[in-house]
């Protein structure tokens, strides 16, 4: 493999819909109105032309919204189709005792090689330990057998069981996406600040630095209600395991790319230029394969 290009900038964690083709109930609630359109991978490139600390866009990760695998396949067409998209995040019933078949289908399908890691809506689970279910072990061990990694995503109070996940399955490779949605709105840090370093305790736990202004007053926030957030990530899992990504296009919500890309330059201020690599693309290309 060859070395990755340390100029080049990876966002590891974005979103495309196309409504006409495929309904994205979640958008019906009133506050995501602005958002209630379809986003294509043009939209994107249109979006992303500022660079971050001289980092210019080169490799997207793309990522499931919908508990459906139609779309899973569908992201996965797109990437093998479209040269900026370098991995697939989709979606597969954790708990379906044939998981396994239902992986070797998808890798082996169009745009399988590009399938990098799968994703289930847990903050969207009322049961706290769902993430601890017999059921969802076995597709998790399904998961690790194809060489597969797995992105969590849990509010900031289910982080427990997001730690627990991490003890019991030492060789799946695991991020945290949206750094586990602290409340950046009312500044109340310090259990999510606990659960994090716990968290980052486990070696094959990275995490990705996104999400966060949406977590934060959509319409006043500053890089000063961003900052906690990222000191206690920085110091929990250190630059070689923080990974960009922008959440796009939900953080149109909350002043777009750009602003939070002109954000995350002014966080990595003090950070070496070998640690704003890793943070930028250095970390997704080696969690991703990319």
């Amino acid at each position: 493999m060859p070395e990755p290009d340390a100029s080049a900038l990876v966002d590891a964690h974005h979103h495309l819909w196309n409504l006409e083709r495929r309904p994205q109930p979640w958008l019906d609630e009133p506050a995501l109105a602005p958002i209630r359109r379809s986003f294509t991978l043009a939209d994107l490139a249109a979006d992303t032309t500022r660079a971050i600390a001289g980092h210019r866009l080169r490799t997207t990760v793309v990522v499931q919204c919908l508990t459906s695998l139609p779309e899973t396949e569908e992201l996965l067409v797109l990437a093998e189709r479209e040269p900026l998209v370098g991995a697939v995040v989709g979606w597969t019933d954790l708990t379906d005792p044939g998981i396994g078949d239902t992986l070797d289908a998808l890798l082996a399908g169009p745009g399988g090689p590009y399938l990098r890691s799968l994703r289930h809506l847990v903050q969207g689970e009322s049961a706290p330990g769902w993430l601890q279910r017999p059921d969802v072990t076995r597709g998790l061990r399904a998961v690790l057998e194809r060489d597969l990694a797995y992105d969590v995503l849990v509010y900031a109070h289910q982080l427990p069981s997001a730690v627990k996940l991490a003890e019991d399955h030492p060789d799946l490779p695991l991020v945290l996406d949206h750094a586990g949605k602290p409340s950046v709105a009312d500044g109340e840090l310090g259990e999510w600040e606990r659960q994090i370093r716990r968290l980052a305790a486990q070696p094959q736990v990275t995490c990705k630095v996104s999400g966060l202004v949406t977590e934060a007053d959509w319409a006043a926030w500053t890089t000063g209600d961003i900052r906690p957030v990222w000191e206690v990530l920085l110091s929990a899992f250190g630059p070689e395991r923080l990974m960009f990504g922008s959440d796009w296009p939900l953080c149109q919500l909350a002043g777009g790319w750009g602003r939070w890309a002109a954000t995350v330059e002014e966080l990595l201020q003090d950070c070496s230029p070998g640690e704003r690599a890793a943070v930028l693309g250095g970390t997704a290309t080696r969690f991703y394969r990319l």
